[in-house]
């Protein structure tokens, strides 16, 4: 490995361990072998490099949010579909040192964190076209920008709801047989709306 990718993962590494705003560049250097010149000529900043660290240690639980494909065989589009593909989210929310909780960091401190706070902003849209596929099958290369802005955020939102949830309470948080029944009322309030209206 080069030098960029030696601090992406001493980054990592340092996320992981002592959060957002505990972690000095010079704690990255020492992580990673690397040198303090070397944050700076290749992610710009400190921040820059934290923000990409945290989103490739999201992207590394792409497998797990896609749990056993020998039983990921639910239609896509369907609550099934739906419960099974969270059910396998909330799984990573239960592990010992979830990344998860770095979310929570960027939400309550962003104020200490603008740079960073900025670089994952931009990077929700991408999140929220990564899981459509998940959800509703096809490619992530195939979801329109429109699907990336509302179908997308519409789960990043619920993501992040979620993440506060456990984050806040993971004894009442709901689990993805929770949110697929949530899921069906609506589904169910909707359609009788829509056979009501004139």
């Amino acid at each position: 490995m080069g030098h960029r990718e030696d601090l992406l993962e001493g980054a990592k590494r340092c996320l992981l361990a002592k959060g957002f705003v505990r972690t000095t560049a010079r704690d990255i250097v020492k992580e990673s072998g690397t040198n303090l010149a070397s944050i700076g000529y290749h992610y710009g900043s400190k921040a820059a490099l934290l923000a990409q660290a945290y989103v490739a240690l999201v992207e590394d639980m792409g497998d797990a949010f896609e749990g056993d494909a020998t039983v990921f065989d639910t239609e896509p589009g369907s609550v099934e579909r739906f419960q099974q593909v969270w059910s396998n989210i909330v799984a990573t929310m239960k592990e010992p040192g979830s990344v998860w909780r770095l979310s929570m960091e960027v939400l309550a401190l962003g104020d200490r964190l603008p740079e960073v706070r900025e670089h994952l902003g931009a990077a929700q849209r991408e999140a929220g076209r990564g899981v459509i596929p998940l959800l509703m099958g096809g490619r992530e290369e195939d979801v329109s920008d429109a699907e990336a802005e509302t179908l997308g955020m519409f789960y990043v939102t619920l993501m992040t709801g979620l993440i506060a949830q456990w984050t806040f309470d993971p004894k009442t948080a709901p689990d993805g047989e929770r949110l697929a029944d949530g899921l069906r009322q609506v589904v169910e309030a909707a359609t009788r709306a829509a056979g009501d209206a004139p």
